[in-house]
């Protein structure tokens, strides 16, 4: 599901629906934004897949809205709720993991256009931010 989600991110949010998503990179007032669109967008397959695939004995069928599903409420604890801190919950973390996804995130933020983006993934970003972010925790804990 992460590559689904990569390749969607990389090539649909940041492509012809870039319109959407825009208002991701460059914040407009409010507390919603267009980009929460993608929600249904990704929502309305998981829910008919699991009602289709319960309906006729599918068990592929299924497992994929469920795993849409699952991938779901990944997304909306790690990137909406850690990453972007648009609910108050994890604000702190010392998971190594946890802190190089968010500079990962950081890192593809710093691009305000939907050309010359880097790491478009969530769950899965460059090696680089994990093995920078270990180095400046161990600085920290000598410090």
């Amino acid at each position: 599901m992460e590559f689904v989600a990569w390749a969607t991110h990389k090539y649909v949010m940041h492509g012809f629906l870039w319109s959407l998503h825009k208002d991701h990179h460059v914040k407009e007032p409010g507390f919603f934004e267009k980009n929460d669109a993608f929600f249904l967008i990704f929502a309305v397959p998981s829910m008919l897949s699991i009602m289709f695939g319960t309906f006729y004995g599918w068990e592929l069928l299924n497992a994929a809205g469920f795993g849409i599903l699952a991938y779901g409420i990944a997304y909306f604890l790690v990137h909406e709720v850690f990453i972007h801190q648009r609910f108050k919950w994890l604000r702190n973390s010392n998971i190594t993991y946890l802190k190089a996804a968010r500079r990962a995130h950081k890192m593809h933020h710093k691009h305000l256009t939907k050309h010359d983006g880097e790491s478009f993934g969530m769950l899965l970003f460059p090696f680089k931010y994990f093995l920078e972010e270990r180095k400046r925790m161990k600085q920290s804990k000598t410090s």
